[in-house]
């Protein structure tokens, strides 16, 4: 036990080590004092929006500086901890240290996200759509199961959710579904999630009980600041209204509340019903066709796949990111990085992602490095 908690305890050193190095915290607290002088010098709030964004400024360092110093603190603790539970020989202090040092590790895979995430949205809120693939009704009824585990996922990050748009298909399941998250990291977190997720198991549709295989896609895009532009000319837009599906209290299916809005030339399509009123179910639809649009201009700018969407693949078998098979045996595994678990429950209805999430971005920023 001794043995093992000094190992541990010498690796959370070294990993805290790496991830102050990660974040720059000398340069951010020279940045803290220079901003902090800056913010005291007379006339600093005439120009409203530049003192805006050096206030935001001031807190991002200063956030990023007080977790470091945090998890000093902490890892201290973990040490103190240890010491006495060896010392005297102790199993429930010994345990306390063994339970606080993997609070730590975690804390310390979120910081080490954080230093990953340079990408200009990385940090802000994340549009999520999901799509059936192949599977005919069994795609249908997967969209609505993964649906469930980002809305878990969210909820374990306290983040707040808006579902835009998930009408009900005709027999099982969901037609798609599209949410906008908001949170702290959403889309540099949520990103690793875009691609084409496969489902094994038997078919609750099938009365034979034979084992099916579907698939479903899902799309991550950021929600653009609105200090980017995206023109977007009022004469290439069709808008239509209809009777709203989804829920929404009383009242909500009088009314052609719905919104429905079709880029015609690229013929990209946005709809929302999520909202009570005609005119705020067209506001966020809009928002979400700026990131669209936004994303089709990227790709046509830079003529290469788009980073913010990856590779467009066909929404079938072999181009998906994770196999989640249900059946003849259980497990959730990504082939990227071949994370896996054989607890799917855990996977599938109460949206633990984090491993899958952390290691994916480990993955991805080593392939950044090699590169």
């Amino acid at each position: 036990m001794a043995d093992f908690g000094e190992a541990k305890l010498d690796a959370l050193a070294s990993r805290l080590k790496s991830v102050e190095g990660y974040l720059h915290t000398d340069e951010k607290r020279d940045v803290i004092r220079q901003l902090e002088q800056e913010s005291t010098c007379p006339g600093f709030w005439k120009d409203a929006d530049a003192a805006r964004e050096t206030m935001s400024r001031l807190a991002n360092a200063k956030s990023d500086v007080s977790a470091i110093d945090e998890a000093y603190k902490r890892l201290d603790d973990v040490k103190a901890a240890l010491e006495l539970g060896e010392e005297t020989g102790d199993e429930e202090v010994l345990n306390e240290a063994e339970g606080m040092s993997e609070e730590l590790s975690h804390d310390l895979d979120e910081l080490e996200l954080a230093s990953w995430f340079t990408d200009d949205f990385d940090h802000g809120d994340a549009i999520v759509t999901i799509t059936p693939g192949q599977g005919g009704l069994e795609a249908q009824d997967w969209c609505d199961m993964l649906l469930h585990m980002y809305l878990r996922y969210c909820e374990r990050r306290n983040w707040k959710v808006t579902v835009n748009d998930a009408p009900a298909a005709d027999v099982i399941g969901i037609d798609h579904a599209t949410f906008t998250v908001h949170g702290k990291n959403a889309y540099g977190m949520l990103r690793a999630e875009h691609g084409v997720h496969r489902l094994v198991r038997i078919s609750p549709t099938d009365a034979k009980k034979r084992r099916q295989t579907t698939f479903a896609g899902v799309e991550v895009l950021p929600v653009l600041p609105d200090d980017i532009e995206v023109q977007i000319e009022p004469s290439d837009l069709r808008i239509d209204v209809y009777h709203s599906s989804g829920p929404g209290g009383q009242g909500v299916n009088t009314t052609d509340s719905a919104v429905r809005i079709t880029h015609i030339p690229t013929g990209t399509v946005v709809t929302c019903q999520n909202e009570r009123s005609q005119l705020q179910n067209k506001a966020v639809a809009m928002g979400i066709l700026r990131s669209r649009l936004f994303e089709l201009e990227q790709a046509k700018r830079e003529a290469e796949i788009d980073e913010l969407r990856g590779p467009k693949h066909e929404i079938s078998f072999g181009n998906q990111i994770r196999n989640y098979i249900l059946y003849p045996f259980q497990l959730v595994k990504d082939p990227r990085t071949g994370v896996e678990t054989g607890n799917v429950d855990s996977v599938l209805q109460d949206g633990d992602l984090d491993k899958f999430i952390v290691a994916y971005h480990r993955w991805a920023a080593g392939l950044k490095e090699s590169s």
